[in-house]
């Protein structure tokens, strides 16, 4: 009997080592799969957000270079103005899912703000528009975003 209730002991003891085993392994994969759920979310917000600051700064130019040619410029002021709303609630999806490094966006922010006030003004043309840092800005968020979902700069992308 005690060679029964060994043998019991043995058989329950791995039974519970196997079922601790597979649960920590369905954990972590669990964790991996929503880590890359969220990663791909982070970079579908970051590609738009940035990809609507582009626009703004596309129809920011054309403006610009309308009232350079004499030209009327409110077809690029409306779409800029509509990019800028875009941009607004983008923003806030950006905020809900970068980490600390939304503080880049914070920047390209005011630099956006800058170039819509500047290119909201009647005689302004290219020329006030070029100097405002926006690139620069955006290329420190990149930085920030790359590294954010651990992409480093040699990493190859395609």
């Amino acid at each position: 009997m005690a060679t029964q209730i060994i043998t019991l002991v043995g058989v329950l003891i791995g039974a519970l080592t196997s079922y601790f085993a597979t649960a920590m392994a369905e954990r972590t994969k669990l964790r991996h799969l929503m880590a890359t759920r969220w990663d791909e979310r982070k970079l579908d917000t970051y590609i738009e957000y940035v990809s609507c600051i582009k626009e703004i700064q596309r129809a920011a130019m054309d403006a610009g270079r309308a009232r350079d040619q004499g030209k009327d410029p409110s077809d690029a002021l409306t779409e800029m103005e509509g990019n800028e709303k875009k941009r607004s609630i983008l923003f806030e999806t950006f905020v809900l899912l970068s980490d600390d490094r939304a503080a880049a966006a914070h920047a390209v922010n005011q630099r956006t703000w800058e170039l819509l006030r500047t290119a909201r003004v009647p005689s302004n043309g290219t020329a006030e528009l070029r100097p405002i840092p926006l690139v620069e800005a955006l290329n420190v968020l990149h930085e920030a975003a790359r590294s954010d979902l651990t992409i480093s700069s040699g990493t190859p992308t395609r």
